[in-house]
């Protein structure tokens, strides 16, 4: 029995989800990623405003995952080296100073720059709190924990977009990342309260094997192929949105992730108990689905419903797919099983938004989502033909019994 589990059972061996610690570090992931978000979502209308152009945001979004997977499999050492408190105050810090940059320097090459900077902070930040996270869930109920800390996500999906475009349009850009700034501050004042579990490990060497984590690389790579489609949604639906005179893309990201919570909410058991592959399949059909209307039917009505059908996919797929990679790890190996299925993360949401905005200024936006929806297709393939046959899916454990 884990750490975690015998601390969090009670009673007659019921084992306890809630705990101080783990209610500690959802906050502080909303945080994270409320941070994360908000600037995300206008970065693109930043980048112009300096003059760039939907190429530029997309380079923009891949250099920020590409330095973010560049350093995630070196946090994952670290964490796997019992580091947890130092990675997170480092990653907060950073997540403190970047928008804090593209107040003080406002030149197009310096935001590029200070961008990347803001994925070193994210890289640390959300490895380190998924980790700690893996530390204080109790392991029967580990796919059920990881949604509702998941929720996080969600709560950050639904607040930060809306959040960050009001500050924008009502205040402008040093206003907005001036908030951005002090909700990194606040995460880090939440976490000094938090009292992980002490990790006692022996020291690992830094090579390939340790930081890169094999037995997570089937959810990992399912759920690349995946992050594709959401590079292209959070980069581009709000511009979108407004060149097409469709709702406000905070209304998009406020229905999308309404649905994502109540996903997490009410189907979060449901991979302890049945299994990953009832999400990748369904959730992947309604990204697809998605995408389509966006491309074929842009109305208000369709871009409600493609908001809907966004929310279910992300919601269920993502905490699915992670709790996959890691539910076997151990204490030695959760920080790179974590960093690992980031990275996948990373890499997928990076060449997302980086094709997508390629293709916007080539063939405009009905081809971008018809062209990258079929990263769906490709997601399922993936699964069928390598994840669900691995040691680490839930469902062919669950078949066994």
């Amino acid at each position: 029995m884990t750490e975690a589990t015998s601390a969090a059972t009670k009673g007659k061996g019921e084992p306890k989800l809630w705990t101080r610690e783990l209610v500690l570090i959802i906050l502080v992931n909303l945080c994270v990623f409320t941070n994360h978000i908000m600037s995300l979502s206008t970065f693109p209308f930043y980048i112009q405003s300096l003059g760039g152009t939907e190429a530029v945001a997309g380079i923009c979004a891949a250099a920020f995952s590409f330095v973010a997977v560049i350093i995630r499999p070196f946090v994952g050492w670290w964490l796997d080296n019992g580091v947890r408190r130092a990675a997170l105050i480092a990653g907060l810090v950073l997540m403190g100073l970047a928008p804090l940059g593209y107040v003080f320097v406002p030149v197009l090459s310096v935001a590029i720059a200070v961008r990347m900077l803001h994925g070193v902070g994210l890289s640390f930040s959300n490895s380190t709190t998924a980790t700690v996270a893996s530390d204080v869930i109790c392991r029967p109920r580990f796919a059920e924990g990881m949604g509702y800390f998941g929720m996080a996500t969600a709560l950050a999906s639904a607040i930060a977009p809306a959040l960050g475009l009001s500050l924008m349009e009502g205040f402008g850009f040093n206003a907005l990342y001036a908030v951005a700034a002090a909700i990194a501050g606040l995460g880090l004042v939440l976490f000094a309260f938090v009292r992980a579990p002490k990790v006692d490990v022996p020291k690992k060497k830094l090579d390939l094997r340790t930081i890169i984590n094999r037995d997570s690389l089937p959810a990992t790579v399912t759920m690349l192929v995946f992050m594709f489609t959401f590079g292209a949604l959070e980069n581009f639906v709000a511009i979108f949105a407004a060149e097409s005179s469709l709702p406000s893309g905070s209304i998009y990201f406020l229905v999308m992730s309404g649905m994502l919570l109540l996903v997490r909410i009410t189907l979060g058991k449901l991979v302890d108990q049945r299994g990953e592959a009832f999400f990748v399949y369904s959730c992947n059909a309604a990204m697809l689905v998605a995408f389509l209307l966006l491309a074929f039917v842009p109305n208000a009505v369709t871009y409600i419903l493609s908001a809907v059908l966004a929310g279910y996919a992300f919601g269920g797929l993502e905490p699915s797919l992670q709790s996959m990679a890691v539910h076997t790890s151990t204490e030695e190996t959760r920080g790179s099983a974590n960093s690992t299925f980031l990275c996948g993360y990373d890499i997928g949401y990076g060449l997302g938004g980086g094709i997508a905005g390629s293709l916007i200024t080539g063939l405009g936006y009905s081809a971008m989502w018809s062209i990258v929806s079929l990263a769906c297709v490709l997601s399922v393939i993936v699964y069928v033909t390598w994840a669900r046959h691995s040691d680490t899916s839930f469902s062919k454990m669950l078949a066994k019994r």
